[in-house]
């Protein structure tokens, strides 16, 4: 499969191979869910907690006396029974965080690489340098290679300027080909790559 590279102002500037052999079947949909959900899993906090009988603060006198007083029976203030008392059975800190290997999360972004791009919602630029950190020139760039929605880009290394022009664009995240995940991929509309950055994908799914 090929891939029209474009230019910042829109124009062709050749092609280039996918480097990588598509998923053309059906296959590896499940290591996709699986990836994704533990990528949504591992930004859970996990930081809900409640107080139990021991930890809620009170004193160990009994609030009345056994008997003769009609009432029931009551031995702590700290009962869960009452306002103020412990809670059973509460949320506690916990780790939600799922392991995947490291061959299922490359078939997963291969499965869904392979989707956008017979969906033909990847695009290349032979680059994408920015001569000032200024939302405007970094919105006319989107305008001119037709962008509209979501975008996801995927550049290669920390370039400052990109960085700071799109911090401020709500529909467009960020990203490198070294970091480049799954979810990231599915989640936009459209995935828009430099030709350093898909070359870097290609070797990172490549790989054995």
């Amino acid at each position: 499969m090929k891939l029209t590279v474009k230019d910042m102002q829109g124009k062709d500037q050749g092609e280039m191979e996918v480097a990588f052999p598509l998923i053309e079947n059906g296959s590896a949909t499940q290591a996709v869910h699986d990836t994704v959900v533990a990528f949504r899993a591992a930004q859970r906090m996990g930081t809900a907690c409640t107080k139990n009988v021991g930890e809620v603060a009170g004193t160990n006198k009994k609030p009345w006396r056994q008997k003769g007083t009609g009432r029931a029976r009551a031995g702590s203030f700290q009962s869960p029974l009452w306002r103020g008392g412990g809670v059973v059975f509460g949320p506690r800190p916990r780790d939600f965080s799922r392991k995947t290997n490291r061959a299922v999360k490359r078939l997963a972004l291969r499965k869904a690489l392979s989707e956008r791009l017979k969906a033909g919602d990847v695009m290349v630029v032979d680059d994408l340098k920015l001569n000032s950190p200024k939302t405007k020139e970094f919105l006319a760039v989107l305008s001119a290679l037709q962008l509209h929605g979501t975008a996801l880009i995927v550049g290669q290394g920390d370039d400052a300027n990109l960085r700071l022009a799109s911090r401020n664009v709500a529909q467009v995240e960020l990203t490198t080909g070294e970091d480049l995940n799954t979810y990231q991929v599915l989640r936009s509309d459209k995935v828009l790559f430099t030709r350093g950055a898909f070359a870097a994908v290609a070797q990172r799914l490549a790989q054995e």
